[in-house]
């Protein structure tokens, strides 16, 4: 059979990413691409260290990232995206875009980072003040409150579920219930921020934007959104504030705002199958504030 009149594959579009260790999440960033665009994934060399200020400090060193960057560099994409939103914090604002002109200098193409993704979707959106949702422990999460602080944006609230492994493992009903803690009345933030490459975040961002009536946006949203940016495209996400301007004003989706949109309330984060319960130390405990 002759198949030449095909004349493919078509050209290809590359995003190199480079993620830590243990970032179990690529088919959630895949989500975000479009068709002509391949993801070129790399990760960091691990560590025996626990989800940490210690571990985002390790996972973002200049010479780990130049490394992995130029891992990527034989199959030439067009922008590189450091996918870890603690790692990208960590050193605050300025710390922020060293790293990217360490990987920019690494691979000789534009590069981005979760956090600095995240200031750029805020700028986008307009946003003044933000709720915020981590799965981290005390010390991370308020190293998050004041890279942002720092950027000049008001944190109004913040629930955070003390984790330190298996993030990737928490349900989508937790997220939510975690979401309507931050975010517990209609005004009380311009937009909710869900952070953490490894929290999965895809289908429940519409849902929660139609509750809370607020634009959503997640750790690996605003990294694909802002690397696909760079391409001259556009990030594929129906109903989310972000990367579909169209739903940025009114419901994103039919229906009243109500609880149930997003789902049962789910239990303690402790509780959840398969994430082990933490130990009862400060640094583990879920919270509010």
């Amino acid at each position: 059979m002759d198949i030449s009149f095909l004349g493919g594959p078509a050209p290809q579009r590359g995003v190199g990413v480079v993620a830590p260790f243990d970032f179990a999440l690529d088919r959630e960033l895949w989500r975000w691409v479009p068709d002509e665009v391949s993801l070129h994934m790399t990760r960091t060399p691990f560590v025996p260290v626990e989800v940490s200020l210690d571990l985002a400090r390790m996972v973002s060193e200049h010479e780990t990232l130049g490394e992995a960057v130029r891992t990527l560099n034989a199959i030439a994409p067009e922008v590189v995206a450091y996918a870890c939103t603690s790692g990208s914090f960590v050193g605050g604002v300025a710390g922020e875009r060293a790293m990217c002109e360490a990987m920019t200098w690494a691979g000789a193409v534009p590069s981005v980072t979760t956090s600095g993704a995240l200031l750029d979707a805020l700028a986008e959106l307009g946003v003044r003040r933000v709720a915020l949702v981590t799965p981290y422990t005390v010390s991370v999460t308020r190293a998050l409150e004041a890279y942002i602080a720092e950027a000049g944006v008001a944190v109004t609230g913040c629930a955070f579920m003390g984790l330190t492994r298996h993030i990737w493992k928490v349900p989508y009903r937790n997220v939510a219930d975690m979401a309507r803690q931050a975010v517990p009345a209609e005004g009380a933030a311009d937009a909710l921020f869900i952070s953490c490459t490894n929290l999965p975040t895809y289908d429940v961002i519409p849902q929660l934007e139609a509750e809370l009536r607020i634009p959503v946006i997640s750790a690996n949203q605003v990294t694909m959104w802002a690397a696909l940016r760079r391409l001259g495209t556009r990030a594929v996400g129906p109903y989310q504030a972000l990367t579909d301007p169209s739903a940025r004003t009114g419901p994103l989706v039919p229906g009243p705002a109500d609880p149930a949109v997003a789902g049962p309330v789910g239990p303690p984060v402790a509780d959840m199958p398969g994430v082990p319960e933490a130990p009862d130390t400060e640094q583990q405990q879920e919270g509010w504030t």
